[in-house]
């Protein structure tokens, strides 16, 4: 069984007001990242939000540890409820890949594009959790590196949303006609 992470603590602070909420194709960022996971996983949790449109967790240990502190609660949430692995992205996943799940397994992997979007088995627990404790580098790049994790190479480009700015791009080009997913419409 698989769970469903949306990562969604962070602040915003590139795009000036709560990317979340955005909107892209007439729906919030946020409700069409929980849309995609939910199309791969027995269940979608949002971590690092209060409200969300699915159920939501706080960050572990605290917030403010990024998005490490994010996919640790739902590594610990997954572990405790009986789930092999956690698969996660931002707030801002609207565009990727159908095969998402099959280009990552087997877990550990991450797109080399984006190493929040991944999938990381519950055995690595406890490799995060004890570099959330210590001193060093709090990056996924660092916690993949340690988890022993592949890089997946993709041909598509994943959308990076920082800006309204890159909002607007992504907008213009789902409606000049690329090849972008809408997460609502059946794969």
């Amino acid at each position: 069984m698989i769970l469903g992470a949306v990562l969604a603590g962070g602040l915003s602070s590139r795009f000036g007001s709560d990317k979340a909420l955005a909107e892209f194709d007439g729906h919030t960022l946020i409700s069409l990242a929980v849309d995609t996971l939910s199309g791969w996983s027995e269940k979608v949790v949002v971590v690092g939000r209060e409200t969300a449109p699915a159920p939501t967790l706080p960050d572990w240990p605290r917030s403010g540890m990024g998005p490490l502190g994010g996919l640790a609660a739902a590594l610990r949430m997954a572990q405790d409820e009986g789930y092999e692995a956690v698969i996660t992205c931002g707030v801002d996943a609207v565009a990727l890949p159908e095969n998402l799940p099959a280009l990552l397994g087997p877990a550990p992997a991450y797109l080399a594009q984006q190493p929040v979007i991944g999938i990381w088995p519950v055995s690595a627990t406890a490799v995060l959790e004890a570099l959330l404790h210590s001193e060093e580098s709090h990056s996924m790049r660092r916690f993949a590196e340690l988890a022993q994790a592949r890089r997946v190479e993709i041909p598509e480009t994943i959308a990076n949303i920082n800006t309204p700015g890159d909002l607007a791009a992504l907008d213009a080009r789902d409606r000049g006609g690329s090849p972008v997913r809408n997460a609502r419409e059946p794969g």
